[in-house]
């Protein structure tokens, strides 16, 4: 990988055995799966699940194995979704990037200097872009980089990722512009789907870090560029948004993650994500891997429904939510957390445990209050 990919030393790339194993992962057959900013922004919001850090470093196409399994994922981009953000991608760049030249307060599309990032492979395209904002840093000149790729370690494997566009301005400044195709009805647009985009772009706004800190005078900007339709048009419009704390979270987040080569070192001999082997064996490799799963994970994993089925056979107090695991201390199954609710203190000797939990566990006597306020309230009511 190119140095100027690495902010100090460059990041070592992975052993040709790793790459031998993580290609028998996913099968002789199989290509890998691109891991995209969207998907890195999933998994730096589950950092504890080894599961899909060894998947997504595989290349693993967690959708096709979810349906081999039989838990086929709900959820996804429409294909009219995918055409309208294209359409309305293309019109924001359209005649040199005009639109976007106006959104950005330059004068005319002239001003702006796009160059050619083309170069084969991934790897290729990644120090090209490398190369053009060195470039264009130092010519201290507006420049567009449109879909540049940047490069990003995960767990010890490289991630390469496409932004829409990265704008170099002439103070030396990169920002990140991400094309939605969501409205922005007066000023605003919907919560939840700029905080997506904003963690997306995080991401980028990470990945970039890196190149700026080999790049004299370079400095990347912790608010992105949004662009969106306004009101009920197709009009481009755009607002500036702050992502320092998805920033924050999603380097903390990464930094956490379990390196793959230990994960897959871990494994039993023979394991394999192959599609084409049975269903049965599938599903071993995927159990023999620990998941960290949470209700959160079903707008955000293909395979959610599936570790969500296994969670509630084994009665995991997970598939309830994060909060709730929190507060339950060392109770760890539904079973568990219904039986100290039953119990009385009296009945359980001193010092023993209770359903997984010590006597004196916080969440043993917040369970037998609220059972015994229950059971007073129904009284009152009637019902017993």
């Amino acid at each position: 990988m190119s140095e100027s990919l690495g902010s100090g030393p460059p990041p070592q790339a992975p052993t040709t055995a790793l790459r031998q194993r993580l290609a028998e992962l996913r099968g002789p057959a199989a290509q890998p799966h691109p891991l995209d900013a969207r998907a890195l922004a999933a998994l730096a919001a589950n950092p504890g699940c080894k599961r899909r850090a060894l998947l997504d470093g595989a290349g693993v196409d967690k959708a096709a194995l979810a349906s081999a399994l039989g838990s086929p994922a709900a959820f996804g981009q429409s294909q009219f979704a995918f055409m309208r953000g294209n359409a309305f991608e293309a019109k924001v760049k359209a005649d040199g990037g005009k639109e976007l030249t106006r959104l950005l307060g330059v004068e005319t599309a002239a001003e702006i200097r796009v160059p050619d990032l083309s170069a084969a492979g991934p790897e290729g395209r990644a120090a090209r872009t490398a190369l053009a904002l060195r470039e264009a840093t130092a010519a201290g000149e507006w420049t567009l980089l449109d879909h540049p790729m940047l490069a990003l370690q995960v767990a010890g494997s490289p991630a390469y990722l496409e932004p829409d566009a990265v704008v170099v301005h002439p103070d030396g400044r990169w920002t990140v512009v991400e094309i939605k195709s969501f409205p922005m009805i007066d000023g605003s647009a919907d919560a939840a789907k700029v905080g997506a985009a904003a963690r997306q772009a995080a991401v980028y706004v990470l990945a970039l870090e890196r190149v700026a800190a080999l790049t004299d005078g370079a400095r990347v900007a912790h608010s992105i560029l949004l662009v969106c339709p306004k009101d009920f048009s197709n009009l481009p419009t755009a607002s500036v948004v702050d992502v320092r704390k998805q920033l924050s979270v999603t380097r903390r987040q990464l930094a956490r993650l379990t390196r793959i080569e230990d994960i897959a070192a871990a494994l039993p001999e023979g394991t394999t994500f192959d599609l084409e082997r049975p269903a049965d064996e599938l599903t071993a490799a995927v159990e023999s891997v620990s998941a960290a799963y949470a209700p959160e994970c079903l707008a955000a994993c293909e395979l959610a429904f599936h570790c969500r089925d296994r969670a509630r056979e084994a009665g995991a107090v997970e598939a309830l939510g994060r909060g709730v695991r929190g507060e339950l201390g060392g109770l760890t199954t539904i079973g568990e957390v219904l039986a100290a609710a039953r119990s009385s203190a009296a009945a359980v000797p001193s010092g023993e445990t209770t359903a997984g939990a010590p006597e004196d566990d916080p969440a043993v006597a917040a369970l037998r209050r609220a059972a015994k306020l229950r059971a007073e309230a129904l009284e009152e009511a009637g019902c017993r």
